[in-house]
């Protein structure tokens, strides 16, 4: 596998690939070299069925602060007609996609702020264990934007539930690991230094699973969640995020 990347530390051992985001100074914030690299290390998994886990963490103080919001900004001025945010949205949303359909079970280790689309990467991973120092928030109101990054709305909707999603949308308030917990967002908040044993404890027996079973529970549960949908309104996202932020013009977000 791959593993000269500019915004990722990827290690491979054995049966487990460990992904941490690893841009600390800009908070781990998604910009489009994370999208495209996490697009090649996700893609390459489909020739790597011996890799059974999969572990995305982030570097530095904080799992991830969000999308780029300096990056949106730019490439509007850039480009008003928005044809590169766009892309760049749905870039976003095969990123998710990949994380929820590859047969490994993916785990998302938390610490520090997990903002945004921060959150969407996480819950679109099979597994999530946090640290009670974390922190999240869904601030895309407060910064004239709409929750439309990755296909996130639903996903959260899924897990968490609506009226509890809706309330966290509209007012933009920060919450904690045990709120998170108790939404379903996150399966286990610990301390910091218990996430990496938390995380031990679900990879022991994955790894030991029968890869054709593992592989058949993904596609029958990702197969059941969406079975209430007629029809995939996350292939809208892009346009509406793109729609918004250029009727706002070039401007800084928030």
């Amino acid at each position: 596998m791959i593993d000269n990347f500019k915004t990722l530390a990827v290690a491979h051992q054995g049966p487990l690939l460990n992904i941490q985001l690893n841009s600390p100074d800009t908070g781990n914030a998604l910009c489009e070299p994370m999208l495209d690299e996490l697009l090649t290390v996700l893609g390459a998994l489909h020739d790597r069925p011996e890799i059974r886990v999969v572990i995305l963490s982030g570097a530095g103080a904080d799992f991830c602060l969000g999308g780029d919001r300096r990056e949106f900004a730019e490439s509007l001025a850039a480009d008003g007609t928005g044809t590169a945010l766009r892309a760049m949205g749905n870039k976003a949303r095969r990123v998710c996609e990949a994380l929820a359909a590859t047969s490994a079970v993916t785990i998302a280790r938390l610490h520090g702020g997990v903002i945004g689309a921060g959150i969407a990467l996480a819950v679109f991973c099979d597994l999530r264990a946090g640290a009670h120092s974390c922190r999240f928030r869904l601030p895309e109101l407060a910064l004239g934007m709409p929750p439309a990054w990755g296909g996130v709305l639903p996903r959260l909707l899924n897990e968490c539930g609506a009226a509890r999603i809706r309330e966290l949308i509209l007012t933009g308030e920060s919450f904690d690991a045990a709120k998170a917990a108790e939404l379903d967002l996150l399966h286990k908040a610990v301390p910091e230094d218990e996430l990496d044993e938390v995380i031990a404890r679900w990879t022991r027996p994955l790894v030991r699973r029968s890869p054709a079973a593992l592989r058949t529970a993904k596609v029958m549960m990702n197969a059941y969640a969406s079975a209430n949908r007629l029809a995939d309104a996350t292939l809208f996202d892009a346009e509406l995020l793109t729609t918004v932020l250029a009727a706002a013009g070039p401007k800084p977000l928030g």
